[in-house]
């Protein structure tokens, strides 16, 4: 029987197929060639001479290259030089300040049981955990699915406006044109609105809200108090409050009823019961604010007074223990709360007159008006100080959550700042949990050893590694490495690999503290158990090219940025190509980086890259507008996804307002994994759109990206309604397409990529629409018209139809045919680790082997292979073999492919705790996996046989 369950797993890895995304969000490796120099003519040649001498008096790279100079600076120094080429024995990795893990699985599991078994209400608090663990991860679509998890079984007010604000903070609606912070989506989930009703109803929270079914301008009640119940004649009531010389004439009873005390003063046995005129003089109320007690007395209604009037109310509800009325007030007064002066103006009330609803609107304001918000004294004044939280803590609304909030945006605005420390010390105070106590000591240890502060530095890391955070350890050793405590150091990360199972960032650390070989075993170590690492790539980089060996410097960095971009080893690669004089390969590098960071500052902060630009700038070849465009088409169709940003990013700063260039970039963004960067595209896509329909679309777009399918929806088809244009009709059918499709959605799908098509645009995305056209034809099974779409897109260049048009030849058995085509793909796009995976799938298992070690080895990110290999060695029998070959990967990518895997291989050798454990990982990461969760059901069920 197990013969056959194995037999099924490697037909099944064997059948797997990588699906054509409309967006085509998978990574394409490409190692950068070494190139020659930009320009062509002796004069440039001599300008480029005179350039090249000035970026040297910039780098200082002979003193940098002295043997001497390392020795000094590693001995004596422990900050870069201000310019120059890194050297080697300077490099240091950053210490992330999420939380990790050294058994992540682990850590994914019981997360995920302590969520499935805690109370209802305590939910959120378990989905808020979840988040903290998710925050380290490369997508950001699981901190968000979790955020909005924690928003939707949040109970209080006070969660309910923290987490809102959080998800539009992810969105980033601050940076969009013509929006207001208290603008409402249309949902309960964020609205304004429906955050400051208490209570725990999930069931509702993507229910369309009272904002979106009541047209602006018609909250107000229609009931309004009439002239009549407001006024109060001489003959009216039975007893009159006098103060000043006006005398106001009240009812005994209603008087009575608003609270215990005024009961007793005028029904016990003081005085007052006995007399029909009461002297309220002394109170502190004025003649108004007891005229509008008395009619709220009689109708419970206080929409007809000014805001001064109720403010007073509010005061003397709390004098005289007025509940009823103080609620009234409360709820009346946050309802007028509509921007930041109101804001300003009325949390000081709030605070002073301990009113929740009143300062959580106030809060919520400030809070939407994040990251800007940030940078105002007088909000900030309200956070930061010791005494500040102990006034919002008075009124409820002092939490970890809010200060998590708040300090994450710090650290993002600037990490260094002294608004950072303060929020981060509040975050440790208002830490109860050991996981808070974790993150928050551990964030304020990275600040501080940010700021160079070492030794309070070392103070919070050893908090957090005494709380339970592992990973903290890094950071004491680094702070005692800058306190010259080297070896000690040393000890510590070696103890640390000694008693744990070692993981990749361990060796890591630990090669900072030694020396020769030992460092380089460390490095080694540390890339073979996680590969994704980029300090090890750029110490060996940067060690070449001290050696002169530059073209081995440019092959070792390649690899990383091959498969994980990211600025730094941008910036390391640019500096090399500068050295060895190939400015275009420079130029590109830099443009791609300012891609990610438009303000990020090179040569150790030194410089800022728009700069370098203009210096190299006139090195290279000028291109004009017609060029620009004839480049971006062939590096977009020879899969060159660096070199088309650089493009873009050169286009767009000759011209900076054409959205179309904007969203080009985030679809590149996006196919690298530039989640963050692909968002700032797209929102700036939208606010350079120059119409409607325009602006809609990119509307739906971010909408979709960050989660919402309903709301892309809505804004797909309201542009269509506008106008028909193909990026309106792409987005709808891609929205659609994102599901299983039946046979009636797929036709409708079909319809709207040939309406889409029938649009007037460009080759680039026409070949995108005619690939997705044929996958959904190749899905229903209409082959020949899946050929005729895949075919016109390679017509026009669209080079990834060659893997569409490889399956169809692989579903009509002309498996060499499949093979052949594949192969036309990988040398067109170079090094493409996702067309060698596919190919694999087209060949005998010897040549898959190799094409997989070649993907593998492009992208060590790609589980494919490992998944693969680890089938392969379960249909041999190999079943420990196996899972070893999973967990290698899992061990630097927590997947749920992976997981799934593993955890039905656990369950076919009988080892059902270990499967559970993995189910319930995977379901962490996905809990809506119907294959996990019927596993996870079956296995759990095992466990309590056995029990």
């Amino acid at each position: 029987m197990r013969t056959k369950m194995q037999h099924k797993i490697i037909t099944t890895m064997r059948s797997l197929k990588l699906i054509d995304g409309c967006k085509g969000t998978q990574v394409y490796a490409l190692n950068a060639g070494g190139g020659g120099g930009g320009g062509t003519a002796a004069d440039s040649g001599r300008l480029g001479e005179k350039i090249f001498h000035q970026l040297q008096d910039h780098l200082r790279v002979n003193s940098i290259r002295s043997k001497s100079s390392r020795n000094y600076l590693t001995v004596g120094t422990d900050t870069l030089l201000p310019y120059g080429l890194p050297v080697s024995d300077l490099l240091e990795p950053q210490i992330e300040s999420c939380l990790k893990f050294v058994d992540f699985i682990e850590a994914l599991a019981d997360v995920y049981r302590r969520t499935e078994n805690c109370p209802q209400f305590e939910k959120s608090g378990m989905y808020l955990e979840q988040c903290a663990i998710f925050r380290g991860l490369s997508d950001p679509k699981l901190f968000r699915r979790t955020l909005r998890s924690a928003r939707q079984r949040a109970v209080d007010v006070h969660s309910k406006i923290v987490l809102a604000a959080w998800l539009r903070y992810e969105r980033r609606e601050d940076e969009l044109d013509g929006t207001c912070s208290m603008d409402c989506c249309g949902r309960n989930i964020e609205c304004p609105k429906a955050t400051l009703v208490a209570g725990y109803n999930p069931e509702s929270i993507y229910d369309p809200c009272i904002c979106s079914r009541t047209p602006r301008g018609e909250f107000e009640d229609d009931s309004s108090i009439g002239d009549e119940e407001c006024s109060t004649s001489d003959d009216y009531g039975d007893m009159s409050f006098c103060i000043g010389g006006d005398e106001i004439r009240c009812i005994r009873s209603n008087i009575a009823s608003l609270s215990t005390p005024f009961r007793i003063m005028l029904y016990g046995d003081f005085r007052e019961s006995r007399r029909e005129r009461i002297n309220f003089s002394q109170n502190g109320i004025s003649v108004e604010g007891m005229r509008a007690v008395e009619v709220y007395s009689r109708t419970k209604r206080l929409d007809a007074f000014d805001p001064r009037i109720i403010l007073e109310l509010l005061s003397f509800s709390n004098r005289f223990c007025c509940d009823n009325l103080k609620s009234a007030c409360d709820a009346y007064l946050a309802s007028l709360v509509k921007d930041m002066e109101d804001a300003l103006m009325l949390i000081e009330h709030g605070l002073e007159e301990n009113s929740y609803l009143l300062v959580a609107a106030c809060l919520q304001v400030f809070l939407r008006e994040l990251p800007n918000s940030m940078h105002s004294p007088n909000v900030m004044k309200f956070f930061c100080s010791p005494d500040a939280m102990g006034r919002l803590a008075i009124v409820g609304h002092a939490s970890f959550l809010l200060y998590y909030f708040l300090s994450q945006i710090a650290m993002e605005e600037d990490m260094k700042s002294n608004t950072t420390v303060m929020l981060l010390e509040r975050l440790t105070e208002c830490a109860t949990k050991s996981w808070q106590k974790q993150l928050a000591c551990h964030q304020l240890g990275v600040v501080m050893l940010e700021r160079k502060e070492y030794k309070d530095a070392q103070r919070w890391f050893e908090a957090a590694f005494e709380a339970g955070h592992l990973y903290s350890s890094v950071g004491v050793a680094r702070a005692k490495y800058k306190r010259g405590h080297k070896y000690s150091a040393y000890k510590l990360i070696t103890s640390l690999i000694s008693g744990y199972k070692p993981v990749g960032w361990m060796h890591q650390e630990r090669s900072l503290y030694c020396a020769g070989k030992e460092k380089v075993l460390d490095l080694e170590m540390a890339t073979e158990l996680d590969p994704t690492l980029s300090f090890p790539y750029k110490y060996c980089a940067a060690s070449l090219l001290e050696d002169n060996k530059i073209a081995a410097a440019i092959s070792e960095i390649n690899k990383i940025i091959g498969f994980k971009i990211s600025p730094d080893c941008l910036e390391l690669r640019a500096w090399i190509f500068i050295a060895m004089k190939d400015y275009e390969g420079a130029l590109r590098d830099v443009h791609a980086l300012l891609t990610l960071e438009p303000n990020y500052m090179m040569f150790h902060g030194k410089m800022h890259g728009d700069h370098l630009v203009e210096l190299l700038r006139p090195l290279v070849q000028q291109w004009s507008p017609a060029d620009c465009w004839m480049q971006l088409y062939d590096r977009w169709s020879s899969v060159d996804d660096i070199g088309s940003l650089a493009v873009v990013h050169h286009m767009l700063a000759n011209d900076s307002g054409k959205s179309l260039l904007w969203f080009r970039q985030s679809l590149l963004l996006l196919r690298l994994n530039c989640q963050k960067a692909a968002m700032r595209s797209l929102r700036l896509a939208r606010n350079h759109s120059t119409s409607e329909h325009e602006r809609l679309v990119y509307e739906g777009w971010i909408w979709y990206d960050t989660g919402h399918r309903e709301e892309a929806l809505a804004k797909a088809e309201e542009s269509i309604s506008i106008q028909r244009s193909f990026e309106a009709f792409f987005l709808k059918a891609y929205i659609l397409a994102d599901s299983s499709l039946d046979q009636e959605s797929s036709a409708y799908v079909i319809k709207l990529l040939e309406e889409a098509l029938r649009c007037p645009s460009d080759g680039l995305r026409k070949g995108q629409a005619l690939n997705n056209l044929g996958s959904v034809y190749v899905d229903c099974e209409k082959l020949d018209l899946a050929v005729d779409c895949y075919m016109n897109a390679l017509n026009i260049k669209h080079t990834r139809a060659h893997q569409g048009l490889a399956r169809v030849f692989h579903l009509k058995n002309q498996r060499k045919a499949a093979y052949d085509e594949m192969t036309k793909l990988i040398e067109k796009a170079r090094n493409n680790a996702s067309a060698y995976e596919k190919r694999s799938e087209y060949c005998d298992r010897d040549m898959a082997k190799s094409d997989l070690s070649m993907a593998m080895q492009l992208d060590p990110l790609r589980t494919y292979p490992y998944r693969y290999r680890a089938a392969v060695l379960m249909d041999d029998h190999r079943e420990n073999e196996a899972i070893t070959e999973l967990t290698k990967a899992l061990a630097f990518k927590p997947d749920l492919q992976l997981l799934h895997l593993r955890a039905a291989f656990h369950d076919s050798m009988g080892d059902y705790i270990s499967s559970v454990r993995d189910c319930e990982a995977a379901l962490c990461l996905d809990p809506s996996h119907a294959d996990t969760v019927v596993l996870y059901n079956k296995v759990s069920e095992q466990v309590k046989e056995q029990k």
